[in-house]
């Protein structure tokens, strides 16, 4: 037998839409208000409306606070599945502070009394909301700013509607101005809300990998804690990028002979300083010490000591990596950026055959400014097949071929927006529109062309964005001169420009409804379960270290970690040189705003303190 839904209808005047409810299958109503039964007894049909809802077997309580529903309901009756209040109002001439605050108590109060899986739905009248939904929408600071005083109760708005008043038997809007007196709805909206994942601040995490025949084990970056090992490419698996890697490859393997290479390729790599962008890359390098604690390692107290056993730290991100005792490892080690030297190394091996493509494919992470399609850390794939020197422009064009005629099947069972895949001459691209593609291992190999996509709605470039690369590389083994052609596509990038996904972020989510949307092997148009996250600005200006070069990766990167990737913008608005000292100050723009989370103003100020913190410390910047 199926439970019960209780649903809990607040500030009711005449209680016509509780009536409107009576008898529904399923369904115990709880009806309120906030006045007594003699001050509504006398509003027009109230008095018929509660006698109908006390013999259908509803609830009928008076004097109910909206903000102190715990005090009203006894937990042992059982926690509410839904909760309406339609057109909440302060009561006479208030303005839109006073209804703020109400907004604000009402959602706190409504976080104790419902169930984890339950809704709150309010109606608000034209405009009141604040959110794009609101046609015509008011100026932000006259609304009522709905979601972000939801989201200080951990509440996200996951659906918005019309509110047809005309559909609801009987319903007859009364109250106005806390009189008998009914308002004008035309154009109101019901905003549905559900609970928001809480937002998480993750705890140092060490990794334990073999590298080198030896056990390893580091401290990850706090920028990356929420991202290592979450195993979206497992066979099991059916996150979207890899529903979009095993397409690729089926797709593929009927063109060529197809071998997967994917197992134990290590996080890190082996690498010089000259060999690779130091300020793009997680760097993890040698220096004695003894094992930090987990809490040590957190606040940063960890005294080095001599010992038996040798530790890499990356200074720039407090990262730590523990090489056992008796291992003799005197080399550099990064968090690798590409898979591109893995796929080098396949061309190496005395097994390797011309003509098959070999498939690599795993996270690859480099540290980048913040923008909307810079990713930290991504799904790489790359293909890798040798030819006879002279074919590579043929083997080239038939990967491509295939590779373009896949995406746009997969897009084709998704949706009806126009897409378009193109390649572009290396040249014809700017280094910021790469999103960070192409700045590694370009001594490996040499770029031919990318592969660029673009949708209707996508919004990217007019080139479209980067969502591949081409390289090619020559190589004489045994007698045959080859040229190896190498593929690497970014499977975070196609699967948001496939299945409308709007921010990177949202891969990343532990929100159970992202992945709900996507059953094993399918790929869907995705539907944003968190609309119109709200978003605070603030600002930060310093003084720039007299004769040092200021790193803006290394900024970027502490706001990404201090903020758990909050932060949507980072832009310099202003820049000033002071003529006799020469001193250099810089002031900032920072955008807070989350795509899947609750975010309350009083957590972005607490974020941007720490933030100040963080830069004045680690980048010995003169706070202004």
């Amino acid at each position: 037998m199926a439970a019960v839904r209780r649903v809990l209808l607040l500030g009711e005047g005449n209680f016509s839409f509780a009536a409107s409810l009576c008898g529904a299958a399923g369904t115990h109503v709880v009806a309120t208000c906030y006045e007594s039964e003699e001050q509504v007894s006398g509003w027009g049909r109230a008095a018929e409306n509660i006698r109908r809802l006390r013999e259908s077997g509803a609830e009928v309580v008076f004097s109910v606070d909206c903000t102190k529903l715990k005090d009203c309901f006894l937990p042992e009756k059982g926690e509410f599945d839904c909760i309406y209040f339609n057109f909440p109002h302060c009561g006479r001439k208030a303005g839109v502070v006073k209804n703020r605050e109400l907004l604000a108590h009402f959602f706190r109060s409504s976080a104790e009394v419902l169930t984890e899986e339950g809704e709150v739905h309010v109606a608000l009248c034209s405009g009141q909301g604040g959110t794009p939904a609101d046609q015509p929408r008011r100026e932000w600071h006259n609304s009522w700013q709905i979601v972000a005083m939801a989201a200080g109760a951990g509440f996200i708005l996951s659906n918005v509607h019309p509110f047809r008043a005309e559909t609801i038997h009987g319903y007859k809007c009364t109250g106005y101005r806390s009189q008998d007196k009914s308002f004008c709805v035309e154009g109101a909206l019901n905003h549905i809300f559900t609970r928001s994942m809480p937002l998480l601040y993750f705890k140092p995490m060490i990794c334990e990998i073999e590298l080198e025949s030896q056990k390893v084990s580091f401290q990850v970056p706090q920028v990356l804690v929420d991202k290592i090992n979450r195993g979206f490419l497992e066979l099991n698996s059916n996150h979207p990028v890899q529903t979009v890697k095993e397409k690729l490859t089926a797709e593929l393997r009927q063109a060529f002979p197809l071998q997967n290479t994917d197992c134990c390729l290590p996080l890190l790599h082996e690498g010089h300083l000259n060999d690779v962008c130091h300020s793009n890359t997680f760097w993890i390098a040698l220096s004695p010490e003894e094992t930090p604690s987990t809490e040590e390692m957190s606040n940063g107290l960890a005294k080095p000591k001599f010992s038996h056993v040798d530790f890499c730290r990356d200074t720039d991100n407090n990262s730590w990596v523990n090489v056992q005792e008796g291992c003799h490892m005197p080399k550099q080690y990064y968090l690798r950026h590409s898979l591109l030297p893995y796929a080098h190394a396949i061309t190496q091996r005395g097994d390797f055959l011309p003509g098959t493509l070999y498939v690599l494919s795993g996270p690859v992470f480099r540290k980048c400014l913040i923008s909307p399609y810079s990713m930290p850390v991504f799904h790489e794939v790359v293909f890798v097949c040798a030819v006879n020197r002279g074919t590579e422009n043929s083997c080239i064009r038939m990967l491509v071929n295939n590779i373009k005629t896949s995406i746009h099947s997969l897009h084709q069972t998704v949706s009806s927006f126009k897409l378009s895949i193109s390649l572009q001459e290396a040249t014809s691209f700017e280094t910021a529109e790469l999103n960070d593609f192409a700045a590694f291992d370009s001594h490996l190999s040499k770029i031919q062309c990318f592969i660029c996509m673009k949708t209707d709605t996508s919004g990217f470039c007019e080139k479209g964005s980067c969502v591949g690369i081409i390289r090619t590389a020559h190589y004489e083994l045994v007698s045959s001169k080859l040229v190896v052609v190498f593929a690497s596509l970014n499977l975070d990038l196609l699967a948001m420009l496939i299945c409308g996904i709007p921010d990177w972020r949202m891969l990343w989510t532990s929100d159970t409804r992202f992945l709900h949307q996507f059953p094993k092997g399918e790929l869907r148009l995705f539907k944003s379960f968190s609309l119109y996250p709200p978003s605070y600005v603030h600002d930060v200006s310093f003084w720039v270290p007299d004769g040092e070069q200021f790193d803006e990766v290394a900024f970027h990167t502490i706001a990404r970690q201090v903020s758990g990737e909050m932060v949507i913008s980072l832009q310099l608005i202003d820049s000033f040189q002071q003529p006799e000292t020469r001193r250099k100050s810089l002031c900032y723009r920072l955008t807070f705003q989350s795509c899947d989370k609750a975010l309350s103003r009083q957590e972005v100020a607490e974020m941007q303190l720490l933030f100040r913190k963080e830069i004045n410390q680690r980048l010995g910047v003169a706070l202004r």
